[in-house]
C-alpha cells in the first residue's frame, strides 16, 4: 500500500525528510508521494515515518495502489538493488 497526502496538508515540511525511500516532494501545492517509491516504510521501520510525523494526520493509505507487505518488501529490495534509496 502506498501512502497518499491529502489536501489537508499545510507544507510544514516534517514528512519530506523521513522518507527514506525519498518518495515524497514537493508538488505544485502540496507534498506528494511517489507510489512507485513507496514502502510504508517496510525495510527501515516498523511504521511509516511520515505519518509518525505528521502534524494533521493527513497521510492515508492510497486506496489507488493497495499492497501487501510482502509487496511492499519486494519493492524495498527492487529499490534497494538500484541504489535509489537512502538509509
Amino acid at each position: 500500500m502506498a501512502l497518499l497526502i491529502t489536501d489537508e496538508c499545510i507544507n510544514c515540511d516534517v514528512c519530506e525528510p523521513e522518507c527514506p525511500n525519498e518518495a515524497i516532494y514537493l508538488g505544485e501545492l502540496i507534498y506528494e508521494i511517489d507510489p512507485a517509491r513507496c514502502t510504508e516504510c517496510v525495510g527501515h521501520f516498523d511504521e511509516p515515518q511520515c505519518v509518525q510525523v505528521c502534524p494533521v494526520a493527513c497521510i492515508p493509505v492510497n486506496p489507488q495502489h493497495i499492497e501487501s507487505r510482502e509487496t511492499l518488501m519486494q519493492k524495498y529490495l527492487r529499490l534497494m538493488a538500484q541504489g535509489n534509496a537512502r538509509d
